[in-house]
């Protein structure tokens, strides 16, 4: 068997899960999920993970595997999801990507993480030194490191700018040097071939499946589901915590938001997230085919 991977992305409430379902039904093959959030055991409505009903349609991967308070990054995702394609190769079986977290999807396509191991005292000096000293003393460290430039690092983002020192601490490189040795290294897939596909709607069509959601979501109990996650320690896992529908929730729940605004706030979050997206399909994945969700057949979306 020829080892293939097909991947289905789109952006949020495009209508993913269901052609998704239908391809691997009709192909026999096995679903890994590419979204940051369906990891999470309990984000369940505002996520709009499937079903337990569609879950049991087809064999899914990489959903309900962490507790919401554990911490997951690229390289969880790209180790996890290399173990399940090995596996559904294993079985024979078709493999089907889909989601549309960007930079995992990336991880497909070429190499997302550099192997740069980097001591936790080293993480606390480095924290430590941001919050007493400020972002332009890290800065200043790095440009004395790295007398050829810092390239395109964004100086004024303090995530970034520690992530670079610590690289560039830990390694004793210079970042052109481990941009270089990056650039070099084969993905995580190289030894497949993959194909790719892009599920597109109408704007208005997209805002009217939008709106649908976030009701849908009301409805069903997201306000109830983001309290037993909060009691389960939600606020301890900061990009959960911050995912679009719960930190609307968290707001209102807190009293900073008021009940009345909350389907348009979270809508309207929603729509930023998706003009983020169009940006990051068209300008970090390669050329791929775009098929219109409202008149796609599901077994025709990779021919």
């Amino acid at each position: 068997m020829s080892r293939v991977i097909h991947v289905l992305t789109g952006c949020t409430a495009v209508g993913k899960t269901e052609l998704a379902l239908r391809w691997a039904e009709v192909n026999g093959a096995e679903i890994v999920s590419c979204d940051s959030l369906l990891f999470y055991r309990g984000m369940d409505i505002g996520t709009a993970k499937p079903t337990k009903t569609e879950l049991a349609r087809v064999p899914h991967h990489l959903i309900d595997v962490c507790d919401v308070r554990e911490a997951v990054d690229v390289t969880y995702y790209v180790t996890n999801a290399r173990a399940a394609v090995e596996g559904i190769f294993v079985r024979g079986r078709p493999v089907l990507v889909t989601g549309g977290s960007g930079f995992y999807l990336k991880a497909f396509f070429g190499p997302v993480a550099d192997e740069v191991a980097v001591p936790e005292e080293l993480r606390t000096e480095i924290r430590t030194r941001l919050e007493r000293e400020g972002l332009a003393a890290l800065v200043a460290e790095l440009r004395a490191l790295n007398p050829g430039g810092l390239g395109a690092l964004d100086v004024h983002n303090p995530r970034r700018v520690t992530r670079a020192l610590e690289r560039c601490r830990a390694s004793g490189r210079t970042l052109a040097q481990l941009q270089m040795e990056f650039a070099a290294r084969p993905g995580a897939f190289a030894d497949c071939a993959v194909r790719l596909a892009e599920l597109v709607r109408e704007p208005a069509e997209l805002d009217q499946r939008i709106d649908a959601r976030v009701a849908q979501m009301l409805g069903t109990g997201l306000i109830e589901e983001v309290r037993a996650l909060l009691a389960s320690g939600l606020k301890d896992n900061p990009s959960a915590a911050k995912a679009i529908g719960y930190r609307e929730t968290i707001d209102f729940l807190a009293g900073r938001l008021p009940e009345c605004d909350l389907a348009g706030t979270i809508a309207k979050n929603t729509r930023a997230l998706v003009k983020k997206q169009r940006t990051w399909f068209k300008t970090q994945l390669p050329e791929h085919a775009r098929i219109d969700a409202a008149t796609a057949r599901a077994a025709e979306l990779f021919s």
